[in-house]
């Protein structure tokens, strides 16, 4: 009899699970596609890149849609139960509530298990994948569109303007063509009365077949003030563009492997650990560069005769006034410029040091960060469930009307708590381990008070409840109207 019961809640959560994330993943898929649309269409990328970018980024989504869709499809299986009396009819059999639990959190946990080893080895690779792409649909260029009566500088060393477009949309009437190449200004003109906009076989340049027009170029021959104008006639001429550089190109993923959100626990680890001896050598390396800065000469002749000077003028108050008064004038000069360029070079010194640690530290909290994330991922699949499944044995609501809001709230929750502590930990307010874990160690005494709530049939969630809440406080601040005899 218990094993069919843990087979029937296991079925009975796999069904709204598996379609909770799916739809989970896939509004946040859309999210993204809208926001980042206007990057992505009108470039002639083509269908394969953007669905190969929107696999990669639903990749990069699981961390969010699974801890979701877990929430929900927790409220969703044992309010439903609630709601059918079938909590009622377990507990009245003599089956707590932990133990009906019990096979959701082996399940749980099994999914918490899968979800490191996909944070750990699929997400880093999926990082890698997508933002790469991401960064290369970003850069590239949008496809060439000559509008009439508008200057297009879209083509690199070249300004553009077309009178006027037949229908067909390769006719042009009163062609102007700046040449910018040379860096000289607008010294080199071509104008046509009409001509013809054709691509090459290979989509990699841009002809136009100009007809009747004129050439002109200003330039200096021999001298500075010889300057010369020449004008060409042509009754048909081909004018080739490059368009090599709107092709939609791959940047080599090389570049970005070093990146802490393309690492997983072990690369983390080997970095921070080399970011943390860094730390401890920063001192020392100080140290030896401003060594040269800093030096001693006693044994000079100048330094014993400023000796003997203060010993025989006695107190060295005599000398308070300026040190310069130590220095032979014919020093003096020399060792005021060897001062200034010394405490020039160890100001630049100290600057490139401090911002240097600076971004080390910026660095060291961020790879910390990303290796706390691989874990909390799966500390946040268990810690929804214990407050979903809870919650919906206490609202006893099925469907996706109660349990839907109620999940959204929790989620909002969680995930406010999940940026705050992860904006604070890259601020430096608090260490890493404890932005990261914020979330997780604010809501677990929210999930065992539920889940001591539900033990005891609490009504915390009951329309019935609240209404008595109301009426109480009216009682009290809304006197009764007495009735005069």
């Amino acid at each position: 009899m218990i094993k069919k019961l843990d087979i029937l809640i296991i079925r009975s959560f796999i069904g709204p699970f598996i379609v909770t994330f799916f739809v989970s993943l896939f509004v946040l898929v859309m999210q993204f596609f809208w926001l980042y649309m206007d990057e992505l269409i009108g470039k002639g990328i083509g269908i394969w890149p953007i669905l190969q970018l929107l696999i990669y980024m639903s990749t990069t989504l699981v961390p969010l849609a699974l801890p979701l869709s877990i929430l929900l499809a927790s409220i969703m299986t044992f309010g439903d139960m609630g709601e059918n009396f079938e909590l009622v009819a377990i507990k009245s059999s003599g089956i707590s509530l932990l133990r009906f639990m019990r096979p959701l959190v082996i399940f749980m946990i099994f999914v918490a298990g899968t979800a490191f080893i996909f944070s750990n080895n699929v997400i880093p690779v999926a990082n890698l994948k997508a933002l790469s792409l991401l960064y290369d649909v970003r850069n590239s260029k949008p496809t060439l569109n000559i509008r009439p009566d508008q200057f297009n500088n879209e083509i690199h060393g070249f300004s553009i303007r077309v009178g006027s477009k037949d229908e067909d949309g390769n006719t042009i009437h009163d062609v102007m063509i700046y040449d910018h190449n040379d860096m000289a200004g607008n010294t080199k003109l071509i104008l046509a009365k009409e001509g013809q906009m054709i691509a090459s076989p290979d989509k990699q340049s841009l002809i136009f077949k100009l007809k009747d027009g004129w050439r002109y170029e200003e330039g200096y021959n021999h001298g500075i003030n010889d300057m010369t104008q020449t004008r060409m006639h042509f009754a048909h001429w081909d004018k080739v563009f490059d368009l090599s550089s709107f092709k939609f190109t791959r940047t080599n993923e090389d570049m970005f492997k070093n990146a802490y959100q393309m690492m997983n626990v072990s690369q983390l680890s080997t970095t921070i650990d080399s970011l943390r001896r860094y730390k401890t050598r920063v001192f020392t390396t100080v140290g030896t560069g401003i060594a040269p800065y800093i030096t001693y000469n006693n044994t000079s002749k100048e330094s014993k005769q400023i000796t003997t000077t203060i010993k025989q003028k006695g107190h060295i108050r005599t000398y308070d006034s300026s040190f310069l008064q130590l220095v032979p004038d014919s020093s003096r000069v020399a060792v005021l410029q060897t001062a200034a360029n010394n405490l020039h070079s160890f100001k630049s010194l100290m600057d490139i040091n401090s911002l240097d640690k600076m971004l080390q530290q910026e660095n060291f909290i961020k790879y910390d960060i990303e290796w706390h994330k691989k874990f909390t991922l799966s500390f946040a699949c268990i810690l929804l469930f214990l407050i979903g499944a809870p919650l919906g044995a206490i609202i006893r609501k099925g469907g996706l009307g109660m349990p839907l809001i109620i999940a959204i709230i929790f989620f909002m929750l969680f995930y406010v708590l999940n940026i705050v502590g992860e904006k604070l930990a890259k601020a430096g307010s608090v260490i890493p381990w404890i932005g990261m874990w914020m979330s997780t160690i604010l809501l677990l005494p929210i999930a065992l008070f539920l889940i001591n709530s539900a033990r005891n049939d609490s009504r915390i969630f009951t329309k019935e409840l609240y209404l008595k809440i109301f009426q109480f406080f009216k009682n009290i601040f809304v006197p009764k109207s007495s009735t005069v005899e």
